[in-house]
């Protein structure tokens, strides 16, 4: 009943600002961006570039409305007032339909691009709905990230349908990617998620050991995209590489020394960052023919 009520009372412009909060905007946009850099960095012509990025968004969207959707009883519960659901924007029964209709969307634009690369891009979403459904709450919290990024270019090489296939340092480093992103992501909910039962994999470790983890496994992937292509590190990866590596000493030194800080978390980030800029470097050898 306060559910309903509260929904009520908000506004149109207040629902839609519920629905885009919903889709966790900065996540979301990352990894339909980085899907449009590899589309480009191989080669697709800018239709089927715009079909994968599509489908990308399409299946970010899903992701995003369904996390908040299976998450809004725990959230009401810590009192999450960054949540729509929690402030009344937005109901989980709307955030099911919207995250079942951008799914059935992502099916569709996946296949678009062939049954190859419909198939893993559809993997890639169903391993990311496995986490929020049940994975973020046991030991392999890690895992659905690790295959959901690791898919990734495999999916965008697959859409362009000319025979090549995508470089194994690609996946390892998207891999390492989603892995560092999900220990990070989860630093500052870690007391909320805990009084709700959550306890995946950085709730285990705890706060300190995941404040060094999360940065040291997001330079071991600025260090795979350096290493990775074919001849000599080009300058400017090496450049960012150097800059991972400064920032991830520093975020590993922070959280032993202030495990509470929110400093570890936004300094991970930005290794984050520095990875994906990696990958905007290397997008060119992100595939090799058959």
């Amino acid at each position: 009943m306060g559910e309903t009520t509260g929904t009520a009372r908000a506004t149109p412009a207040a629902r839609v600002r519920g629905l885009l909060l919903a889709t966790h905007p900065a996540p979301a946009a990352v990894v339909t961006v980085l899907a449009l850099v590899f589309a480009v960095g191989v080669g697709l012509p800018a239709g089927r570039a715009l079909l994968v990025t599509a489908a990308v968004a399409a299946g970010q969207l899903s992701v995003g409305w369904s996390n908040d959707w299976l998450d809004a009883a725990r959230d009401r519960r810590v009192g999450r007032t960054d949540k729509p659901t929690v402030t009344g924007a937005v109901t989980p029964r709307a955030l099911r339909a919207a995250a079942v209709a951008a799914l059935a969307a992502c099916v569709v634009l996946s296949f678009a691009t062939g049954p190859l690369p419909g198939l893993l891009h559809v993997a890639a979403v169903g391993s990311a709905w496995s986490y929020n459904a049940w994975l973020k709450a046991t030991p392999l919290s890690w895992l659905p990230y690790a295959v959901s990024f690791g898919l990734l270019p495999a999916f965008v090489v697959a859409a362009a349908g000319d025979g090549r296939v995508v470089a194994a340092w690609t996946v390892g480093a998207a891999a390492l990617l989603g892995v560092g992103a999900h220990l990070a992501n989860v630093l500052p909910d870690l007391e909320d998620d805990d009084a709700t039962g959550v306890r995946g994999l950085p709730h285990r470790l705890g706060r300190r050991a995941t404040s060094v983890l999360a940065p040291v496994v997001l330079a071991a992937g600025s260090v795979v995209i350096l290493l990775g292509p074919p001849g000599p590190p080009a300058a400017a990866s090496a450049a960012l590489a150097g800059g991972a590596a400064v920032l991830a000493v520093v975020a590993g030194t922070v959280g032993v020394l202030r495990p509470r800080s929110r400093a570890p978390f936004l300094l991970s980030l930005a290794v984050a960052a520095v990875c994906v800029a990696q990958l905007v470097v290397a997008a060119d050898a992100v595939a090799l023919p058959r």
